[in-house]
């Protein structure tokens, strides 16, 4: 089963965007491995608190990155 693990940033993508990101992957796998992954493509959107992620060793916030929330918060 073709398998995609997305780990982003709490509350910087919309619902929409979400779905996006799960349809995208799986039409790629589906270009990669055929018609057949279609039924079997988990893909996993995961959502990491603020502060819990970072690079180099150094603790990041959406804060210290001057990143903005999604204003499209309506989207379901």
């Amino acid at each position: 089963m073709p398998f995609a693990n997305f780990k982003v940033p709490e509350k910087t993508l919309t619902p929409k965007q979400k779905e996006e990101i799960i349809t995208r992957t799986t039409e790629l796998y589906v270009e990669i491995y055929g018609e057949r992954a279609r039924n079997n493509t988990m893909v996993l959107v995961e959502e990491v608190a603020d502060g819990g992620w970072g690079i180099a060793g150094n603790v990041l916030t959406l804060a210290m990155l001057g990143e903005a929330t999604p204003t499209d918060t309506n989207d379901a």
